[in-house]
């Protein structure tokens, strides 16, 4: 019969602590928030959820690391904590941002104290999350996990403001343009989450072509798509068009708006996923 060891350096080690502290604090932040009753809108449902999902994944990967459970999963364990990581620094950075913007008024009318120490332990929650990120991203040369390295991480980052982008998202039927745009974040988010989930289900080994060279076409295939993207989204989103006086967040404008600044963010990381992928692939340092 198997027998489960304690692995201390699962919550001593630089990383654990940066866990554990994420741990700690997403739970004050959801919480504070829950004590007040004040969630019910989608933007603060949004950000409970978020609370509450970093804190539970978090949990589990200590409680695994500590166990020493996580060598039976079918997964590879480092590029499934790896991308964790980092999508859970962005999906809090978020969170730090939203929360505060939408449930604290100006001024603060109830629940003041719980909402700004809610507020304050998202945004140390996010930096708990960017140093594990920074603790565990792969050294130069190093591709024995891939979403470790920096392509794998701006991979996990295209995906999440490609959902963005889709939350943002309105009116675009009436535009052949808009329409395009549409197909190209749809088209490049399934390609790169399902290179996300091959990668971490140790799946790529079985697709039968150079594969480092693969992943260096579609970058570029991508980083062009999303150029069209970035010049035809604010064209025909713009054309004739005014900001409408009042304009608040569920106004058409500030959503496309929204989506032409996060296009443009997605075309920069998609550039420099191309840069950093090809060096990894053509250009080898002297051992």
């Amino acid at each position: 019969m198997a027998m489960a060891t304690v692995n201390l350096r699962a919550v001593t080690s630089w990383v654990g602590i940066a866990r554990l502290f994420a741990v700690v604090l997403s739970c004050v932040a959801f919480s504070l928030v829950a004590s007040t009753g004040e969630y019910k809108s989608p933007y603060g449902t949004w950000c409970m959820f978020t609370w509450c999902f970093c804190f539970a994944v978090t949990l589990v990967v200590l409680v695994l690391e500590l166990l020493e459970f996580y060598s039976a999963l079918p997964i590879s364990w480092d590029d499934f904590t790896s991308a964790f990581s980092m999508l859970a620094a962005l999906m809090v950075f978020t969170t730090s941002v939203v929360y505060p913007s939408t449930s604290i008024g100006s001024p603060c009318s109830s629940h003041c104290a719980q909402k700004a120490v809610a507020t304050t332990a998202s945004c140390l929650c996010f930096l708990a999350y960017a140093l594990e990120v920074g603790l565990t991203r792969a050294k130069p040369g190093d591709i024995s996990s891939f979403l470790s390295t920096v392509p794998g991480l701006l991979k996990v980052f295209e995906v999440y403001v490609a959902c963005l982008i889709f939350s943002l998202l309105d009116s675009y039927a009436s535009e052949a343009g808009l329409q395009w745009c549409v197909a190209v974040y749809s088209i490049c988010f399934i390609i790169t989450f399902l290179i996300i989930i091959f990668t971490i289900g140790r799946c790529l080994a079985y697709i039968p072509c150079p594969l480092e060279k693969m992943l260096v076409g579609y970058n570029a295939l991508a980083l062009v798509m999303y150029i069209t993207a970035t010049v035809l989204w604010p064209l025909y989103s713009f054309k004739d068009t005014k900001r409408p006086n009042p304009c608040n967040s569920e106004c058409t404008w500030n959503k496309h708006l929204g989506v032409t600044f996060l296009t443009i963010f997605n075309l920069i990381a998609y550039l420099v996923d191309l840069i950093y992928s090809t060096r990894m692939v053509f250009i080898r340092t002297p051992s």
